[in-house]
């Protein structure tokens, strides 16, 4: 068995991690670390686990586990393995945006890969340390990527993308509360979301220096998902796009692309990131839905893990979605 840690489990990306790992065939989950609640059981921050495990938080660290989870906010990653220093052995997944850009990545003699198995899947299957990435990357990234690799983003990239309110944590705010959330919608970070530049980066790998995007987040009086539109001109047929989508994504796992318009409950609950094309006059419109705790967190992580450790990719991650 794999020995597992996870450091920050009480959060929304932690307890589905909890939730994948205890399920997971290959995995032995050693501890769930937590400064304010070590010894309470895990379902008294999950009920959700409540008769699945008797295991309670640990207020320790066992720095010598194969493999250490971080779901800690932005900035508190690289503190913790500062003042936690783990095996060179233990593989370390990143779920922050602490490693994510090239220029953060490498920290401590720890250098991180970035973990997009749709496009960097062989340099995570010999990685250490894995930099997980964003729900929001991950959503826009998958619906890009094809039309980057041949070379035909050279003119500007609009997206607009809504997210479920776990997107924002667990912690309450003002944008977040029942009553401002529920029938309600809003934009916010116009044009200069965090994720931008991790979307450029891999862009920029596979295409060089290509086109602009904008991008408009915007929030959804729903819990779960994102679901995002991006379009650009484009001079060839849907079909001739169809079959670029099609080959890019020909031994993915978890990527699909569906014949029919999109609906975000499909992928819900689920590790899968479906995607559908449209040509409208000179645009191509690129439809792309995730589950923004599982393919655009957790599940992507458990996905990457399995890679490292020469596992199924979709070993744990065999989740079924309800569309109804």
């Amino acid at each position: 068995m794999i020995r597992a840690g996870i450091i920050g489990g009480s959060g929304y990306t932690g307890g589905e991690l909890i939730r994948l790992l205890l399920a997971h065939p290959a995995i032995s989950l050693d501890f769930v670390y937590s400064t304010t609640r070590a010894g309470k059981p895990l379902s008294e921050a999950h009920p959700d686990l409540l008769g699945v495990t008797r295991q309670v938080f640990s207020g320790e660290v066992d720095a010598g586990v194969d493999v250490v989870f971080l779901c800690l906010g932005y900035g508190n990653s690289r503190a913790f393995l500062k003042e936690h220093p783990f095996s060179e052995k233990t593989h370390v997944i990143d779920l922050s945006n602490d490693f994510r850009l090239q220029a953060d990545a490498s920290y401590l003699g720890r250098d991180f890969v970035y973990g997009l198995p749709e496009l960097y899947r062989e340099a995570v299957e010999g990685a250490q340390n894995i930099a997980n990435p964003g729900c929001f990357a991950t959503a826009i990234q998958l619906a890009l990527l094809p039309l980057a690799k041949a070379g035909l983003l050279t003119e500007t990239v609009h997206v607009n993308a809504v997210t479920g309110s776990t997107g924002a944590g667990v912690s309450p705010s003002e944008t977040t509360h029942y009553s401002w959330r529920d029938n309600n919608v809003s934009w916010y970070k116009p044009f200069t979301h965090q994720h931008l530049g991790e979307i450029g980066e891999s862009l920029s790998d596979l295409q060089g220096k290509g086109a602009e995007v904008l991008f408009l987040p915007v929030r959804g009086n729903f819990t779960r998902g994102i679901f995002a539109t991006a379009y650009t001109r484009y001079e060839g047929s849907l079909q001739e796009a169809e079959g670029l989508y099609d080959a890019f994504y020909a031994q993915a796992a978890f990527t699909v692309r569906s014949g029919k318009p999109l609906a975000l409950k499909q992928v819900v609950n689920t590790n899968f990131a479906h995607l559908h094309l449209h040509r409208h006059g000179e645009y191509l419109l690129v439809t792309s839905a995730i589950d923004n705790l599982l393919k655009g967190a957790s599940g992507q992580a458990v996905q990457n893990m399995n890679l490292i450790f020469g596992l199924e990719e979709t070993l744990g991650l065999e989740l079924k979605g309800s569309a109804f």
